[in-house]
């Protein structure tokens, strides 16, 4: 498979995952809370039994988890493209996490307008710590990758 369409298939990846960001920030409150409320009760049933078990709370970790976990999946997919279109190096990671950062702050600009949803500052603070580990693993990812191809390259 030649680079060109590496590179259109890894960018395919980065706009699915904005979609599917943008489609479950779309959500109006109850549906998005059904959907980490029903997370929330399938970790509960492990848990059952347990003296203090806060659904509240779990559900709020649940949902701010959420928000990290997409925005580290969505750094990595944004630094590989990068990457494969011709950005390689500390660049790459200075712009995948203005990338990821930007689209945080205009999903909680989005959900301004979602009815029951509002936009949390707070919220572009966690995704945009997710988007610093996803770039963390990704940069991790790449150096061990480096130390294999130089560990297992014929010496002269």
């Amino acid at each position: 498979m030649n680079n060109r369409i590496k590179a259109a298939i890894a960018w395919a990846s980065v706009f699915i995952w904005m979609f599917l960001i943008f489609r479950l920030s779309s959500q109006g409150a109850s549906e998005s809370n059904g959907l980490s409320l029903g997370i929330t009760d399938w970790i509960y049933s492990f848990f059952a039994g347990s003296a203090s078990f806060d659904m509240e709370a779990v559900n709020h970790f649940v949902r701010k988890g959420a928000h990290f976990s997409a925005y580290l999946i969505l750094a990595l997919l944004t630094s590989n493209a990068l990457r494969k279109t011709g950005f390689p190096g500390w660049r790459n990671f200075v712009m995948a996490f203005a990338i990821c950062a930007m689209y945080a702050v205009s999903d909680e600009i989005h959900q301004l307008f979602i009815p029951g949803r509002s936009g949390q500052p707070l919220d572009v603070l966690i995704d945009s710590s997710g988007a610093a580990a996803g770039l963390g693993i990704y940069a991790a990812i790449r150096w061990l990758a480096g130390k294999k191809q130089t560990k297992n390259r014929p010496s002269n």
